[in-house]
């Protein structure tokens, strides 16, 4: 009886597994699938040539802040059109004298607890309303295509007020970052590309990602994320019915981690804005009866979603432990949920990554996983302070 008893609490366990699983694979496919047909932004209604504020608030970048406020000085924009604002925290003199020497607008910021929502609003704060039509945010490592500042334009001139570049990776120098770059591809497929494509709106990333003035500097306000912020605004945003478009042709190079603690530290940040903002479910269901928002409830279900690389290593094991404790059925369900995640991967991954370096890579993956595990256990207070992802190089290899 006993025994009966536990094998029956044993299938209920797999079942809740298997459904979580499922939810999340299937999720992850349909977006995939949908990203390889091609998306083609809406035409510009107008040809304004709007006024930018391009803004880079950096914590302790001194490293690779000069060559990046540099380059994103040198768009095909119309220079008397844009401006090139670094946020500075904490960094050392002398690269603020530097900084100052370049043709760019240099605000120093300093806060106790540091945060990039807190740098943005003290300097928007400092800075006119109607001096801007658009502001476009980077990370103090990203290097911008010398077009982007202009498809950003088409791309507000077509009606947009939110708008995410494609983010790509400037270095492959380490398995780590190889995966990352990786990773970073494989949300622009499903979360981004392939949304779009289904009518839904793009997810924001963090940098490349532009907006109206007005409209940002007011939404910016309420905001008070320490990590994820980029997240807060998103929630905010679709739950105000704005559409988030994506530019894949629009890039940024951004510097991919390089080493496994830098890994650790970036997943908890990630990680731990997730489960924070999980809590938005409910109020999307709600909303989504009320109003029929369906971006908002994407989103916020978006929050609930396993990582992927736990769909990695544990759609895996439990296929194989099937294979020899279920009968066939459960078997072939979970075969079938191995396959599909094998598919959405195919999908999402660009062509370029399918070579030696990558297939190197792969063998990182179950100390990646390893990894992950330790950011779950260690997410606890992570989205209460504020986590620094230390770059090192701005061009990388």
């Amino acid at each position: 009886m006993a025994v009966d008893i536990i094998l029956f609490m044993l299938m209920i366990i797999q079942w809740i597994i298997l459904v979580y699983l499922a939810f999340g694979t299937l999720y992850i496919f349909v977006f995939a699938t949908a990203s390889l047909f091609h998306y083609q932004p809406g035409k510009a209604g107008k040809e304004d040539l709007n006024r930018i504020a391009v803004m880079i608030p950096g914590y302790k970048e001194d490293a690779v802040i000069l060559e990046v406020a540099k380059d994103a000085f040198q768009q095909n924009y119309p220079k008397e059109k844009y401006e090139v604002i670094v946020i500075a925290d904490s960094f050392q003199p002398q690269t603020i004298e530097k900084l100052k020497e370049l043709p760019i607008k240099v605000i120093e910021v300093s806060f106790e607890q540091s945060t990039k929502s807190k740098a943005l609003n003290k300097t928007m704060s400092l800075i006119p309303d109607d001096l801007f039509d658009l502001v476009v945010i980077l990370d103090a490592d990203n290097l911008m295509e010398q077009d982007f500042l202009t498809r950003i334009n088409d791309a507000y001139n077509s009606g947009y007020i939110a708008i995410q570049g494609h983010r790509i990776a400037k270095n492959t120098n380490t398995s780590f970052a190889v995966l990352d770059a990786v990773s970073e591809e494989i949300n622009n497929s499903i979360f981004r590309k392939g949304h779009r494509r289904l009518g839904f709106s793009s997810s924001l990333i963090g940098s490349g990602m532009a907006f109206d003035y007005p409209f940002f500097k007011t939404l910016m306000l309420s905001v008070k994320a320490v990590g994820g912020f980029d997240k807060e605004i998103e929630l905010k945003m679709l739950k105000k019915g704005v559409k988030i478009e994506y530019l894949d042709y629009a890039m940024v190079y951004d510097e991919k981690v390089q080493k496994e603690e830098v890994f650790v530290r970036q997943r908890r940040r990630w990680l731990s804005a997730q489960i924070h903002y999980a809590a938005f479910f409910g109020d999307a269901i709600q909303t989504f009866f009320t109003k029929w928002n369906i971006d908002y409830l994407d989103k916020a279900g978006q929050m609930l979603l396993p990582p992927r690389i736990l769909l990695i290593g544990l759609l895996p094991l439990f296929t194989l432990l099937s294979i020899f404790v279920n009968p066939m059925i459960y078997t072939i369900v979970w075969t079938g949920l191995l396959t599909m995640l094998i598919f959405t991967f195919l999908f999402a991954i660009p062509r370029k990554f399918y070579n030696g370096q990558t297939l190197v890579a792969i063998l990182s993956i179950p100390r990646g996983i390893f990894l992950m595990l330790i950011s779950l256990i260690s997410t606890k207070g992570a989205n209460k302070k504020f986590i620094h992802t230390e770059h090192t190089s701005s061009t990388g290899t």
